[in-house]
């Protein structure tokens, strides 16, 4: 099971962010839970400087903008 936050106030971005790790986790079968934080402590707690941000397991895996598809899948498949 892999866990993966979306760090965001629930801008366009950010929507747009965590529609597509929605998508690609149904598309390929990936056993995910995703969760949308958009509280200001908790994401301070990842020492972020802009949204969106992807936190795949713990991990901040990018901050700001929306990476592509393939990067994406790439760091799903690799936890």
């Amino acid at each position: 099971m892999i866990f993966i936050k979306v760090l965001g106030s629930g801008c366009k971005k950010c929507q747009t962010l965590e529609a597509k790790v929605r998508d690609l986790i149904t598309a390929n079968n990936i056993d995910a839970v995703v969760e949308k934080v958009s509280d200001i402590n908790e994401m301070m707690n990842y020492n972020i400087m802009m949204t969106p941000a992807l936190v795949v397991n713990e991990k901040v895996k990018s901050f700001g903008i929306i990476p592509k598809d393939d990067q994406l899948l790439k760091w799903l498949q690799e936890e």
